[in-house]
């Protein structure tokens, strides 16, 4: 699984810095200040997906408190964040 670019997208995190992969976004300028990513998945990752249901999330909280979190399958941009 990796970041991609995607339709939208209006920034570019961790670009210049080797330790971590690119992580092209969309700031969307509310009051909460999201963030949003789009992430592909190989065609193994998809068949076991498929089969088990699952994702995992690993967050780096460098021990700080845990910001929210929330994962989606369309995308915020045309969906709105509304829930």
């Amino acid at each position: 699984m990796k970041p991609v670019n995607f339709d939208g997208s209006n920034c570019v995190y961790a670009e210049d810095q080797e330790e971590y992969l690119s992580l092209p976004a969309y700031k969307h300028g509310d009051e909460l200040g999201s963030i949003s990513s789009c992430w592909q998945l190989t065609l193994r990752e998809r068949l076991k997906v498929l089969f088990t249901g699952k994702i995992y999330s690993t967050l780096l909280s460098f021990g700080k408190p845990l910001t929210p979190q929330r994962l989606d399958v369309n995308s915020p941009i045309d969906e709105g964040m509304a829930r």
